[in-house]
């Protein structure tokens, strides 16, 4: 694994471990290093409850990332309502949904040739 890899590897596990920290629900790394014509080296999926949640896991994703990293994501789409977050950190994007629009999307099944990675390395 280069160091870029490792780095990108890092960052999806650090959002999803804060993801976790908050209370998100099924959260998932997908390693789509392997698969062509992925738009990224990770996804990280995640479900909130209702808007407000969504959006707070967000924040904390943010701050962690920021905090451990000096990293902003190149984008954020989808914050104002909340229904589906999507931020862009180039080789990691974060998908958080609620919970229905997870279900209608199905972005877990679109990329299921991606490896799921454990959230923790202890795991």
């Amino acid at each position: 694994m280069n160091n870029k890899e490792k780095e990108s590897q890092v960052l999806a596990r650090l959002a999803a471990q804060a993801l976790d920290g908050k209370k998100a629900e099924d959260v998932r790394i997908l390693d789509l290093r392997k698969v062509h014509g992925a738009p990224a080296e990770y996804f990280v999926i995640a479900s909130g409850n209702v808007p407000s949640h969504v959006s707070a896991l967000s924040d904390t994703v943010f701050e962690v990332v920021k905090k451990a990293t000096g990293l902003n994501p190149h984008k954020v789409e989808g914050y104002n309502n909340a229904e589906w977050i999507l931020m862009d950190y180039f080789d990691v994007v974060i998908h958080i949904f609620q919970k229905e629009k997870r279900a209608f999307y199905r972005l877990d099944e679109l990329w299921s040739d991606g490896e799921e990675l454990p959230i923790s390395t202890k795991e």
